[in-house]
């Protein structure tokens, strides 16, 4: 596969779950945002911004420094200081802006070059996956907390309970495509 390929299939995959989390704290009300299960329990708030301050890490100087940057206080990212709405989706924004800095960096020159996170060596499409998988666990739990707030008031971000033999009939009822990630029934195929 060549390097460009895979760069725009994670991109995708990585606005997707973006788009679930902003989907998610799009239903939640401003206060609920801050909300707490019990105090070792972390608010969508709190997982927001421990995304934020991995993504700082991980993907500034992406080609040229280890992952786990000195300035980096991971610990501080579980804290429960943001206060407002507008703080949340700074930081969230501020995050993502930077992981598609780094996407964008990649090319066919520096496709195959090591990359070092906490100083072991990982190819780039290993330390790419490494934070697709950590960043979908993180937004799984921003909307199950979604979930959980808005109880019955939720709207599905996928296919709804009971809706799938619906869906899979008209989803076949249409000629083969390619996938559009901003087609909005094939967010809804990824569940």
């Amino acid at each position: 596969m060549k390097p460009t390929v895979y760069i725009e299939g994670v991109r995708k995959q990585f606005l997707y779950y973006k788009s679930l989390g902003e989907k998610t704290m799009d239903q939640v009300s401003d206060e609920k945002l801050f909300w707490q299960y019990n105090t070792t329990s972390n608010s969508i708030a709190i997982i927001v911004k421990h995304l934020w301050g991995n993504m700082k890490s991980r993907w500034t100087d992406f080609l040229t420094t280890d992952g786990e940057k000195q300035s980096r206080k991971r610990d501080e990212e579980f804290e429960d200081d943001i206060k407002t709405r507008e703080e949340l989706i700074d930081k969230w924004n501020d995050g993502w802006q930077c992981l598609f800095d780094a996407l964008n960096s990649i090319n066919e020159d520096n496709f195959y070059q090591a990359i070092y996170i906490r100083n072991i060596e990982h190819s780039i499409t290993d330390a790419i996956n490494r934070q697709l998988a950590h960043y979908s666990y993180h937004i799984g739990q921003i909307v199950y907390l979604g979930k959980m707030i808005n109880d019955t008031h939720w709207d599905s971000l996928s296919i709804a309970k009971g809706n799938s033999k619906v869906f899979n009939e008209q989803r076949f009822a249409q000629p083969k495509h390619k996938a559009h990630y901003t087609d909005k029934l094939m967010d809804k195929d990824m569940s």
